[in-house]
């Protein structure tokens, strides 16, 4: 039977990995609820499972439970009007497929597999997974579906092929991870494609957290004319209803509220994807509370601030670990901090067991001095995690991480570190943001912490710029060498080569800061897992050896 307008509900969910009887859970809550109202219910890319799986592809009896589950979603969805485009992976003849199949009347009617397998950046698929054959539109209602999955999109012969055998337009169902620059990434692939083969195209993306990665949702519908005319809140669920009709050839959301033009700012984004990033994470896994060593300065107090957005203040606890070298400004700041945010907050002293320490160890002194206070600091909050069952969070930031100005064993220890990938620089500028627009009657963090000189206290007079130099000349340096160090200098952007020219201005703290950078590899090792918000995050996207004689470098580039 052929239909002039089709209903499809794309459902922008939150998976999580592993839990299979979780996620099919939510696909039969949706395809029940939206059954009377549409066609064809589609969700995002491998959801059954939740993605990225890794290598629980590999298990056997993973394998085995996903079947079974997609058995019980076919018996469940026997009486159900409408079909649903089902992502999961799919075993034939002993290979493995990222796969979504078409469930009609507890039938599957169809099998898209996944052609082009992503392997780079933060993406292995081809370690897991088979290639499928370039796939063909799918009949449905009389109409013929162009579906893709993923990383298909990004590749024009797999859109060309679909609309030479006869797609009426498309549709995209992604594991997407965000970084700050990924829409507009997306929607530039996404342009080229409709351009190419004069088709609309329906984008449906995840949302929430998995280890390290954030997904933003933002699925989005583009019309053949390059327009986009929806764009679902990024880092919510979201329900979209379309209509696609035949007569005259259109896209459309019902009861559509354009917020095309009412997007998230640069800062808020990436603020939205720290708090989904530690939400997702504690509470993924099992933990509702979470403990936090509350300094007095922005670290920590950036990293508080994103816990109680995340979690509500009643699940935040912090503490104040001062020693002789700690500033009265520091323990009044920190106790600001806290009481603005109203989370529970203590003081414990650290110079007793320092004094312990200093008898034991003969000549502990200098650097081995300064580590002990903070290896001290991370004993005892560990040990409060153990006694409370609360998810320490630990709050170094990427420009730390990068020259290892951060002591393992010590302020490394922790469950989850929101600030991995957040340049100190991009501390500031989101703790000016917090203050400024964030939608409350008064500051958020303190305006001292933001605008005194940072210091880790750990001995007298200590500032972190004796070692290091200008944060905004650091973090430059650092995006350089970790982001753009295999970057094509001859098309790169102006901006970048501004950049370069300044680096290279201050050759000293170049080759400094990329000796601390291969020196400190084995410190990032042992790091704990934060939030990727940039394209080259330290951990699985940037897989660099502990072992290594080689130093990066800023060239001239000619």
């Amino acid at each position: 039977m052929s239909y002039d307008l089709i209903r499809i509900t794309l459902a922008q969910l939150n998976p999580t990995v592993g839990d299979i009887d979780g996620n099919a859970q939510q696909i039969l809550n949706i395809w029940k609820k939206y059954d009377t109202t549409s066609d064809l219910v589609i969700f995002p890319e491998l959801f059954l499972c939740g993605y990225p799986p890794e290598d629980l592809i590999l298990n056997s009896a993973f394998i085995d439970y996903l079947e079974q589950k997609l058995e019980h979603i076919r018996t469940q969805s026997k009486n159900y009007n409408s079909s649903a485009l089902i992502p999961t992976i799919w075993r034939k003849n002993s290979k493995i497929y990222n796969a979504a199949l078409i469930v009609k009347s507890g039938k599957i009617t169809d099998i898209i597999l996944k052609h082009k397998l992503p392997n780079n950046f933060v993406f292995d698929e081809p370690r897991t997974f088979a290639s499928g054959p370039l796939p063909m539109p799918v009949s449905f209602h009389g109409h013929k579906l162009g579906i893709m999955i993923c990383e298909d999109l990004w590749h024009s012969d797999v859109s060309l092929h679909l609309k030479n055998n006869g797609a009426e337009f498309l549709i995209a169902i992604n594991g997407s991870p965000f970084h700050s620059h990924q829409f507009d990434k997306r929607k530039s692939v996404a342009i080229k494609a409709v351009s190419e083969t004069s088709l609309d195209l329906i984008y449906l993306n995840m949302f929430g957290g998995q280890d390290e990665l954030v997904f933003d949702g933002r699925s989005f519908i583009m019309s053949k004319d390059q327009k986009i005319s929806y764009i679902a809140p990024a880092f919510e669920k979201s329900i979209i209803q379309t209509k696609v009709s035949r007569n005259p050839k259109s896209i459309d959301v019902i009861d559509n509220i354009n917020i095309v033009n009412k997007q998230c700012n640069e800062q808020e984004l990436i603020y939205k994807a720290l708090v989904t990033g530690v939400k997702d994470y504690v509470h993924k896994n099992g933990f509702s509370d979470v403990l936090i060593g509350l300094s007095g300065g922005i670290d920590s107090a950036l990293t508080a601030t994103i816990a109680v957005d995340a979690l509500g203040k009643d699940h935040v606890r912090c503490i104040m670990l001062p020693s002789e070298f700690t500033s009265q400004e520091s323990l009044d700041d920190a106790k600001e901090c806290a009481k603005l945010l109203g989370v529970k907050y203590e003081i414990i002293k650290i110079e007793q067991a320092i004094s312990t320490f200093e008898n034991i160890i003969p000549n502990l002194n200098g650097l081995a001095h300064e580590n002990t206070q903070s290896r001290i600091r991370g004993t005892i909050l560990m040990a409060l995690s153990n006694i409370s069952g609360e998810m320490l969070l630990t709050t170094g930031n990427k420009s730390e991480m990068a020259v290892g100005y951060c002591t393992l064993y010590g302020d490394m220890n922790g469950g989850f570190n929101p600030l991995k990938d957040v340049y100190k620089t991009q501390v500031y500028e989101l703790s000016k943001w917090l203050n400024k627009d964030k939608d409350k009657d008064k500051d958020i963090i303190p305006q001292r912490i933001i605008t005194k000189e940072p210091t880790a206290e750990l001995r007298k007079n200590q500032k972190d710029q004796d070692s290091l130099p200008p944060y905004y000349l650091l973090d430059d340096i650092l995006r350089l060498l970790i982001e753009y160090d295999n970057v094509d200098w001859e098309c790169a952007s102006e901006i970048l080569h501004d950049i370069q020219n300044k680096c290279l201005k201050y050759p000293y703290e170049v080759e400094k800061v990329a000796r601390l950078l291969r020196n400190t590899e084995y410190k990032r090792y042992q790091s704990p897992p934060g939030t990727r918000i940039s394209y080259r995050a330290f951990g699985r996207d940037r897989r660099y050896p502990l072992t290594n004689r080689f130093i990066n470098k800023i060239e001239k580039s000619y």
